[in-house]
């Protein structure tokens, strides 16, 4: 090889790698690089669902419970300080005085002496609602529209003002930020009437994602979360998928979220296996726009006594974190109280980790069966040379028999509490609303067993009763049957509007609202006496409810004496109630 051809040899090598490594870093210039644990604080308190205000003390508190999970083998990488850390005069510079009387470095500084990435909540460009959480400051003045609650991200000092407040927040040590509620149609008074709503939209959406792409050069280490205003459905599992997220996003953010935990439509009398229902259903959502699993935050993980979580506590916790991480992105958030999780529950929660962070690590999880929306069941599949781990869940008010997407040995590792699911060969019966998680092959070991969740009880049978309801008057509906001996009573209810899509009704903000108890109602009498129903919807709900479902217990009931039900929606417009009534049996 002569000396001119060995140089362009040489230089076609170099520029072929050179090529390749700035495809490799524009890969790695968003998404985590590794599934990622992030505890986010809001849920631990709440300030717009509820009452309780962020402070020193619940987020040092916190701190303390992420640093002892830690030690108990629970992978979290990153502490987020959700909304409202900030004073409202501050312009994303200064903490909130009342809350944080000692300034914000005890928690900064503890959260980088135990290896924790801190990382902070910032709104896009919305300042509120119906009150504002965030003055417009001086700086910002250029950039206010004319209501003076959103600020235009293409015009005026906001979007560079901000972008120097993150670079100060970096210099400190924070790695992190989610942008929460953003207003692209935002736009100041002096463009309102010159630019249409689609050229403000555009402008508003370059201008943010250029400047966090620059941002993200300058700080390739720092991640951001991208939640409400990015694209997506959240508000009715009802309706069909559509094409409504914007994939460039993908470039600018290391993930995108797909809602807050929420009820999905599918009516559930464990309360809390409808909002599993709602995290599977956004997650296939976000797929069928083309978001990649692992780059899909499902943000299900919420434990706590606040209204944003509907005060569920640590009920029913375990098969949320199994859904969580079944998903498979990469950015598993996990919110709320982490205090109210023992020693005990954070060995589980880590082992739970361990078997499905490794899919995770090597994206070898896909989503099979229904959209869980439409109440049938569907499942994920974390499939390896090995084996695999299958996530199931049955939405539906009966039994079902489902194919296992893969054969092998296999062997239930865990499931809820009653009915005790089937395996016979490649299909498992599984009880009305029930997960279960299997292992095969290299899975189906004791190793991996991780037990019942015993606070979510399967009824061993079930079976729907002919009755025919009659219209009373607007949204009441009524029916009287003769019951079965000796069964329990199930009423499911549900409404829809003039389109039969599902029908919200929602609570007031603020802590101050109804209980859906007193709005979604179920009577039931007989010889005009009133019997108890169980319920466990009866709380203040924010994202609203278009359904309802309660038990009457055997032990309540006169044998001999016809039942009277009816169903009751207080909702201001018209719906169409849809009633069934079945019969359930516990072990």
């Amino acid at each position: 090889m002569n000396k001119l051809k060995r140089n362009k040899y040489l230089f076609s090598i170099i520029v072929t790698l050179l090529l390749a490594f700035t495809s490799c870093n524009k890969e790695k210039n968003t998404g985590f690089e590794k599934p990622t644990g992030i505890y986010i604080n809001w849920a631990s308190y709440d300030e717009l669902s509820d009452t309780v205000k962020l402070d020193e003390k619940i987020a040092m508190r916190q701190l303390k419970e992420l640093i002892r999970l830690r030690k108990l083998g629970v992978q979290i990488d990153y502490y987020l300080m959700d909304a409202f850390w900030f004073d409202k005069d501050g312009g994303y510079r200064e903490w909130r005085k009342e809350s944080w009387p000692n300034g914000h470095d005890d928690w900064l500084q503890t959260c980088i002496n135990n290896d924790i990435k801190p990382g902070l909540w910032i709104s896009t460009n919305v300042l509120g609602w119906r009150d504002l959480w965030m003055n417009s400051i001086s700086d910002w003045q250029t950039s206010i529209n004319s209501n003076g609650d959103r600020l235009s991200l293409f015009e005026g000092n906001y979007l560079p003002h901000l972008i120097e407040s993150m670079q100060m927040w970096v210099d400190r040590g924070i790695l992190m930020f989610k942008f929460d509620f953003a207003d692209f149609h935002a736009v100041t008074p002096e463009l309102e009437n010159k630019l249409s709503q689609e050229e403000i939209f555009q402008k508003n959406v370059d201008a943010f994602q250029n400047a966090l792409k620059s941002f993200r050069k300058k700080n390739p280490e720092v991640r951001i979360l991208a939640y409400n205003g990015y694209g997506g459905q959240y508000d009715n599992t009802g309706v069909q998928f559509e094409k409504n997220i914007d994939l460039s996003w993908l470039e600018t953010f290391d993930a995108l979220y797909c809602g807050d935990p929420r009820l999905a439509d599918v009516p559930a009398f464990n309360f809390w296996r409808s909002k599993d229902i709602y995290s599977d259903h956004q997650v296939q959502q976000y797929q069928y726009n083309g978001v990649p699993l692992h780059r899909i935050d499902n943000s299900s993980f919420m434990i706590g006594n606040t209204g944003t979580c509907y005060g569920r506590s640590n009920t029913a916790w375990k098969g949320t974190l199994i859904l969580s991480l079944a998903r498979g992105g990469w950015a598993n958030t996990y919110y709320g109280n982490l205090d109210l999780l023992t020693d005990d529950d954070a060995r589980w929660f880590s082992k739970v980790q361990s078997v499905f962070l490794p899919f995770q690590k090597i994206q070898a999880i896909s989503t099979f069966g229904a959209i869980p929306g439409t109440a049938e069941p569907y499942g994920y599949l974390a499939q390896s040379k090995d084996g695999a781990v299958i996530t199931l869940v049955n939405p539906k008010q009966s039994f079902a028999k489902i194919n296992l997407p893969v054969s092998g040995d296999a062997r239930l590792l865990f499931t809820d509490s009653g009915f005790a699911p089937q395996l016979d060969g490649n299909q498992i019966s599984l009880g009305p609303e029930q997960m279960a998680v299997i292992g095969i092959n290299a899975y189906a070991d004791a190793k991996f067993d991780l037990g019942l969740q015993n606070d979510v009880v399967i009824p061993v049978e079930i079976d729907q009763i002919e009755t025919n309801f009659v219209s009373k008057e607007k949204n009441n509906t009524t029916t009287s049957f003769q019951i079965p001996d000796g069964k329990d009573i199930r009423i499911v209810w549900q409404q829809f509007d003039n389109d039969s899509l599902p029908k919200r009704t929602a609570n007031v903000f603020s802590g101050q609202g109804e209980s859906l108890a007193d709005i979604l109602i179920i009577k039931a009498e007989q010889d005009g006496i009133s019997i108890p129903v169980e319920i466990h919807y009866d709380r203040i709900i924010w994202s609203g409810l278009s359904w309802a479902i309660g038990e009457i217990k055997a032990k309540d009931l006169k044998p001999d004496v016809p039942l009277s039900l009816s169903c009751i929606s207080k909702e201001s417009t018209d719906v169409n109630l849809q009633c069934r009534v079945f019969t359930v049996e516990y072990q």
